[in-house]
């Protein structure tokens, strides 16, 4: 048996078994090493291939089909720094927990640590960031089954426990060609599914116990923050209304467009936690139960450090110590739509006001936050009027900085299944657009709300987007420089400030747009923001819609809004803890 003929059956077997497994996408950056994989993943018929000239976009574009379809995607590419490029995304997808499987070609060991070109130490070269590495053998006679168990294996791995990437490195020799006319190249008789895969639950004997924890306490709050599961929506609905308590939606929960019981969504916690009046009577809450990742919020964060009295419960899919905090608490590995549904039989609602209460002065904040007094184009007001324009059963993707935050502060509740997104594992603006996306590559419409920085970093995600004709919709607030860093103390101190933190760019976006086929409009009032993003809706491809908004005026708006917001709360906590019985 020839060397090709060797090294097609074990490529042949090793990619048909990742469509066994369960991998339908491919995400490939071209190159000569990689050859064998490439060409055979397009050849196989039952993996669709998406080709990302830039290895860095093509990382998050899989990061953002992966989280989007909620499945691994593969990810290929030859030897050497092409690799390296992935880095950023497999560190996103670590901590965001997306399933992605990394096949990088590399030179055969005779040429490593010798000088040979586009050579580099590929293994492990991720580190901690993946959750399992193997090196395959060099492809020889009879090893089909071997090729089979260790793809089997890369899709299990990426899957098992929390999901995450795994590196797979495939070192191979000349020629890298495979010939697709030999006999028996592909699925045959012998096939390899080895994994049955099931969900924790909590014991019976744990269920009653947690529940006497919550129901003798009273007031508590169910939070929950980043997650994508779909199933988990109606079952905290359940949860909450047993236990009759406020629920804390962050707005990467997927609860803010699932149509959730208006009376018991609380949505401008973020606000509201801005003042110090409301954090005394949060401070009164018995228990806080936390499902998915830390929310956005940083002032929930910093509330969570203050509640000295509070008990805190993290319930998470599986073993893990997701809680920023350090604040000491319980972790409850469940399965957590399952843990909603287990506990149900042992509660008793409670009867007290404090839900209520809470729920009276979240709409308080809404009526405040989105009381227009100013003139132009503010990033607040944006975000609210862009929530009811958004497709149904569209995806909005946020960007990273202050996008995300004006998500949490301003986005309302509504009943649209519209999924929000965004890459918050890592939290950085490298590859934004290429997730975006990547997202829209799984068939529905995307809107990404970006800033120009991070469109200006991840400009080679429009690409892809050109290629296959994505249905992408770009809002950029161009604020010409990094606006999260007015935030800071030392926003206008030194002489060197723009330079290092405003960081302007002086772009123009048209032009940037343009040269890769999408549409453009720029916008400067609220009137003309509201028509270019119906417009923009309307069409299909890439649209950008550019809305210039003013750095100087983003941190004045937010902190009168929470002053005025203040104002009001006190005399309602004042009058609602007085007449209390």
């Amino acid at each position: 048996m020839s060397y090709t003929e060797d090294l097609s059956r074990y490529i042949t077997h090793f990619i048909d078994q990742l469509t066994l497994s369960g991998v339908k996408h491919a995400v490939i950056s071209p190159g000569s090493r990689s050859t064998p994989l490439a060409i055979t993943a397009a050849e196989s018929g039952e993996i669709k291939h998406w080709i990302q000239l830039d290895e860095r976009s093509a990382g998050f574009f899989a990061v953002g089909l992966a989280k989007e379809k909620q499945e691994p995607v593969a990810l290929i590419c030859t030897s050497g720094t092409a690799a390296a490029n992935y880095y950023p995304a497999v560190i996103e997808a670590f901590y965001s927990r997306v399933p992605l499987i990394l096949l990088t070609a590399d030179r055969p060991h005779e040429l490593r640590d010798v000088g040979a070109p586009q050579s580099i130490d590929q293994n492990n070269m991720y580190g901690s960031y993946t959750k399992w590495f193997h090196d395959m053998m060099i492809p020889e006679a009879g090893m089909e089954m071997y090729a089979r168990k260790q793809a089997a294996r890369s899709v299990e791995e990426s899957l098992r426990n929390h999901p995450g990437p795994v590196q797979i490195n495939f070192p191979l020799r000349e020629p890298l060609m495979p010939d697709f006319s030999i006999s028996g190249l592909w699925r045959g008789e012998r096939t390899f599914s080895p994994f049955t895969r099931g969900k924790l639950r909590v014991e019976e004997g744990e269920l009653q116990r947690l529940a006497g924890r919550f129901q003798n306490r009273g007031k508590g709050v169910i939070v929950c923050g980043p997650q994508t599961d779909s199933s988990l929506v109606p079952a905290i609905e359940k949860l909450a209304k047993a236990l009759d308590v406020p629920v804390f939606a962050d707005p990467l929960s997927q609860l803010r467009t699932a149509g959730f019981s208006e009376e018991y969504i609380i949505t401008h916690y973020d606000s509201l936690l801005r003042s110090e009046r409301f954090n005394a009577l949060l401070l009164e809450a018995d228990y806080v139960v936390r499902f998915g990742a830390m929310p956005v919020s940083k002032a929930y964060l910093k509330w969570v450090q203050r509640a000295g009295d509070t008990e805190m419960f993290v319930v998470d899919s599986d073993s893990g110590y997701r809680d920023p905090s350090g604040v000491a608490g319980e972790f409850i590995w469940s399965d957590p739509a399952s843990f909603c549904e287990d506990i149900l039989p042992f509660l008793e609602t409670p009867e007290d006001s404090w839900r209520a209460f809470l729920k009276s002065l979240d709409e308080l904040a809404a009526e405040t936050m989105f009381h227009k007094e100013e003139e132009g184009l503010y990033e607040g007001d944006a975000v609210h009027d862009l929530a009811p324009l958004l497709r149904k059963n569209s995806v909005l993707f946020v960007g990273n900085s202050m996008p995300i935050r004006d998500v949490d502060t301003f986005f309302p509740a509504m009943d649209t299944n519209v999924s929000i997104l965004a890459n918050r594992g890592a939290n950085g603006i490298d590859g934004v657009t290429s997730a975006a996306a990547g997202t829209a590559a799984s068939g529905r419409a995307v809107t990404l709300l970006t800033g120009d920085v991070s469109f200006f970093h991840d400009m080679n995600g429009l690409l892809a987007v050109k290629q296959y004709d994505l249905d992408l919709t770009i809002v950029v607030f161009n604020n010409n420089g990094g606006g999260i860093f007015s935030y800071l103390p030392q926003a206008g101190q030194t002489e060197h400030y723009e330079a290092l933190f405003g960081t302007p760019l002086n772009i123009n976006l048209e032009e940037a747009t343009r040269m890769y086929g999408g549409s453009h409009r720029r916008v400067e009032e609220r009137e003309g923001f509201i028509a270019a993003v119906q417009e923009a809706q309307a069409e299909r491809g890439l649209s950008v819609v550019e809305a210039a908004v003013s750095r100087e005026d983003h941190v004045a708006n937010h902190r009168n809004k929470w002053t005025s917001l203040d104002r009001q709360i006190t005399g309602k906590v004042q009058e609602y803890v007085h007449h209390r019985p």
